[in-house]
């Protein structure tokens, strides 16, 4: 039986009296790609922010139900030591515009005010950039502004600068939206590699992408988990008429 690092149980979640989420309950395996997809506002973006409590930023946002990690209450623990554990990467790429890209990877261990000296900096620096698959493109301009970097490479940026963390689950938001298919490409090839370290969970509209990438793919429809199951059998057999209907193309 596969072992689960993070599992939902009868999780809601409003905006407001919008009530966006209902009783969704799934589980997540160590060193899987979990796949999330569905129409437009289904519910899929709010349901990953809920597993890292950036949703409860949000005025008038709340949820009920149990997130566990590592079979600990997310609720029971800080929301920042949540997100170092929980990593998240957003639809649009976003390096901080004053820092350069060496700070960039770094940023989370300032805002943590976690102490490092020059030797741990340059090491995780390093490994990071080599993990996001982008040391051999930056090594020589690491005190360049991220910003001077191409859309791809700010989002592999992005990706370098959560896992300098060492989180357990990495989530993204739809992360190549804003791509252009050459970079998109070498984003999907990095999240089957970054597979081997972390459980990711990915938001996408593409199902081609879907279909590539991921192990287990959950479809949602009007904020409910409509189907859940391998990736194969849901693209080629799906049990639930909506998820049929959406594959083929009928709804979007």
């Amino acid at each position: 039986m596969e072992s689960s690092v993070l599992v939902t149980k009868d999780l809601n979640a409003w905006y407001g009296d919008n009530h966006v989420l209902q009783d969704i309950s799934m589980s997540f395996p160590h060193n899987h790609v979990i796949a999330v997809m569905g129409p437009s506002g289904c519910g899929k973006s709010t349901f990953i922010r809920c597993l890292n409590r950036i949703h409860e930023l949000t005025p008038g946002a709340r949820t009920e139900g149990t997130v566990r990690l590592d079979d600990q209450d997310i609720y029971s623990m800080s929301a920042i030591k949540l997100r170092r554990r929980v990593g998240m990467v957003f639809q649009k790429p976003n390096p901080f515009p004053t820092m350069s890209i060496h700070d960039n990877v770094l940023a989370g261990y300032k805002l943590n005010n976690i102490k490092l000296d020059s030797e741990e900096r340059e090491r995780i620096v390093h490994d990071a950039l080599i993990g996001a698959g982008l040391w051999e493109e930056v090594k020589d301009t690491l005190h360049q502004k991220g910003t001077f970097l191409s859309g791809g490479q700010q989002q592999r940026l992005c990706i370098a600068r959560t896992i300098a963390m060492k989180p357990e689950v990495l989530l993204l938001d739809e992360p190549t939206s804003a791509l252009d298919p050459i970079s998109a490409g070498k984003i999907e090839d990095l999240i089957v590699e970054l597979k081997k370290q972390y459980t990711i969970i990915v938001v996408t509209h593409n199902m081609q992408q879907a279909a590539r990438v991921s192990d287990k793919t959950a479809f949602f429809y009007l904020g409910e988990l409509a189907e859940y199951g391998k990736t194969d059998k849901i693209f080629t057999d799906p049990q639930n008429p909506k998820t049929q209907s959406y594959i083929t193309g009928r709804f979007s």
